[in-house]
């Protein structure tokens, strides 16, 4: 038998260059990035050498980058992390606030946002339209009457109570409500079709394809979450149920200040979303993009 099949040759030519302009205006983008970077981390080295630095500096200088290296010491560390163990109490109160919140918001949200993108119902669009007027509205105008209603319940003082009534976000409906109408539905009557029902078809047909949208959203929730101070610091009275914003708040006193202390806290608490976002950066743009022209 005769091979037909014909011999395909790869030229390769050199490579087309791009006009001096292009190439001049990729270079200033990069730089402009670059420079926003860096700007961006400032703070960051700042308060990174402000922890080595005593409370007695601190109040004279504040946090500057010019710095005696010769007068560095640890004591800061030593004092927060060995002297009483709060700060570990607050660090792991956080942690665990802030996972159970961003795992429960993104259930809760990703439900109801996946009706309305997929169901047709009465009363659909106003639902739609009570979500955006939600967003629209300050939490400083529902703290009150919401505070009120949580004493009501005798539920003051409690861990269910930061992130109870976030469960189900606005914002994050929306954005996955916008990110569920780019899912063809062809997709979900397939499943159907197959005998799937309605929570495997969310869960084992929509919801992967939804990855880049739950990782924006885990970011997202999960630095409101893990900065949330003012709900926090209206709810919680025992200091061993203080969540890390709360704790390092109550370093500052009117018997003392101790920013020595409060610098080397903040500083640690920087470390759990610097590594939130490069567990999930990948999927980030991919997802915020995806979900912002959805309409």
């Amino acid at each position: 038998m005769t091979d037909t099949r014909a011999s395909i040759t790869i030229v390769e030519g050199e490579r087309p260059q791009l006009p001096w302009s292009v190439r001049w205006a990729g270079r200033i983008q990069s730089g402009l990035l670059i420079l926003m970077a860096l700007v961006a981390l400032v703070p960051i080295i700042a308060i990174f050498l402000g922890s080595f630095q005593d409370g007695g500096t601190l109040l004279r200088s504040g946090v500057t980058f010019s710095i005696d290296f010769g007068s560095f010491d640890l004591d800061s560390y030593e004092v927060l992390f060995t002297d009483s163990g709060d700060y570990f109490i607050w660090f792991w109160n956080s942690l665990w606030l802030t996972a159970v919140q961003v795992v429960l918001t993104l259930l809760v949200s990703s439900f109801v946002s996946y009706g309305l993108a997929m169901y047709n119902f009465r009363g659909k669009q106003a639902v739609f339209i009570a979500v955006l007027i939600v967003m629209t509205v300050p939490f400083e105008m529902i703290m009150l009457p919401l505070y009120v209603q949580i004493n009501d319940f005798d539920l003051a003082d409690t861990f269910i109570v930061i992130f109870l009534p976030f469960l189900a976000h606005a914002m994050t409906i929306f954005f996955f409500r916008q990110y569920f109408l780019g899912v063809p539905y062809e997709l979900v009557e397939a499943g159907r079709v197959d005998g799937v029902t309605e929570f495997g078809i969310f869960f084992r047909l929509v919801l992967p394809i939804a990855k880049p949208a739950i990782a924006a959203m885990a970011i997202l929730n999960g630095m409101l979450c893990w900065n949330n101070f003012l709900w926090p610091l209206l709810v919680l009275r025992s200091s061993e149920k203080f969540i890390l914003p709360i704790g390092l708040n109550a370093l500052l006193t009117p018997h003392g200040n101790n920013y020595d202390l409060l610098i080397v806290g903040a500083f640690f608490s920087l470390i759990p979303i610097l590594v939130l976002f490069l567990a999930f950066q990948r999927y980030f743009i991919e997802g915020m993009t995806a979900g912002a022209v959805k309409g």
